[in-house]
Formats: structure tokens, C-alpha cells, sequence
């Protein structure tokens, strides 16, 4: 029997149907299995986790057949509790299948630490910039008798003196000593 004569011939279009009754039939099975494990339809609201601490929030989750994820601390913020959370993904209300990941920032204990450059010998128009953009913050200058008007002495944090690389942290308050431009002990 030919190739073109089988292809016409009463068994080839028997087994064709066949075929395609099968895949259908698969097709329909897979589908409807899928409905079922997916819970298709089927949704949690992600709740409102800001501000809370981390074992409420993990509390509220699993009521809610989700689970929690710490992804990171962020900078400090002072607006919120300490460990609590300030971000989470998906957002408030996103519709969610259960058992979906929920990722979650926290709020650290408080600042980072940031190490004090040594600004001795510097002048206090190189320094305050300086100073500012490390996160702190200038207190008091003090002037006393030294050569160089307007040089950095030395640094101060709540009447100690300040090594360079001493950590302090972010939002602290420095105090600066600078020359005043009058010789010590003299004029």
C-alpha cells in the first residue's frame, strides 16, 4: 500500500480521530487538575503590615495563609518603631495566591555608625561640608588661641574628644574647635 493510498484509506482516518479525542480528552484532564492545585480563583489580600513589629506581622500573615520573607533593613527611620516593618511586596490589599511570599523591610535599631575623618588642619569652610555629608550634624565652635583663623583643632561629641575614625552615629551632633588667628600666649 502506497503512502497517498493509506493516507485516503478508512484506518488512517479512524486513528486520526482517535488522536484527537486523546489530546482533547488530556487537554480538558490537565486543565481541570490545574483548576484544582492552583486554587484558580481563589485569593488572599495581602493586609497593612507599616509600623508593625516583626511578630505581629508574621502573626497577621499566617492568618492570612501567607508567608513572611525579611528582605532587608533599610536606613534608619525615626517615623517608625525600631524592627518594625517600614516597606512590603506585594502592597497593602495586592490580591495574592496563599502560601505567596511576602517580602518585608525592617527598620533597624538606630543610625549606622559612620567613622569621623580626621579634619585637623582643615579649614572650617573644608570641614562643615565635609561633616554634613557624612549624616552628622555641627554643634558648638569653640575658638581658642591658635595661628590658624578658622583651622580645625579639633572635633568634639558631647564634651569628648574625637579621635579620626571613631564611629559615631548618623545625625550626631559634633562640636568643633577652631583658631581664632591669635598667637597662644601672645598677641
Amino acid at each position: 500500500m502506497s503512502v497517498i493510498s493509506f493516507l485516503k484509506s478508512k484506518a488512517f482516518f479512524k486513528q486520526l480521530a482517535i488522536a484527537v479525542v486523546a489530546v482533547v480528552v488530556i487537554v480538558f484532564l490537565m486543565l481541570k487538575w490545574l483548576d484544582i492545585t492552583t486554587n484558580n480563583g481563589k485569593f488572599e489580600t495581602v493586609p497593612d503590615l507599616t509600623g508593625k513589629s516583626i511578630k505581629v506581622a508574621e502573626i497577621e500573615l499566617k492568618q492570612n495563609n501567607l508567608v513572611m520573607q525579611i528582605q532587608d533593613s533599610a536606613n534608619f527611620n525615626p517615623d517608625y518603631p525600631k524592627f518594625s516593618v517600614i516597606e512590603q511586596d506585594p502592597k497593602v490589599n495586592a490580591q495574592v495566591k496563599e502560601n505567596r511570599k511576602i517580602y518585608i523591610t525592617l527598620n533597624p535599631s538606630g543610625y549606622r555608625k559612620i567613622a569621623v575623618p580626621d579634619l585637623r588642619q582643615k579649614s572650617f569652610r573644608q570641614a562643615k561640608p565635609m561633616i554634613e555629608a557624612l549624616g552628622f550634624k555641627i554643634g558648638k565652635t569653640t575658638y581658642i588661641d591658635n595661628i590658624g583663623k578658622n583651622m580645625v583643632l579639633s572635633l568634639r561629641h558631647k564634651g569628648n574628644v574625637l579621635e579620626p575614625n571613631t564611629k559615631l552615629p548618623k545625625t550626631s551632633v559634633i562640636d568643633v574647635v577652631l583658631g581664632n588667628g591669635n598667637r597662644p600666649g601672645g598677641n
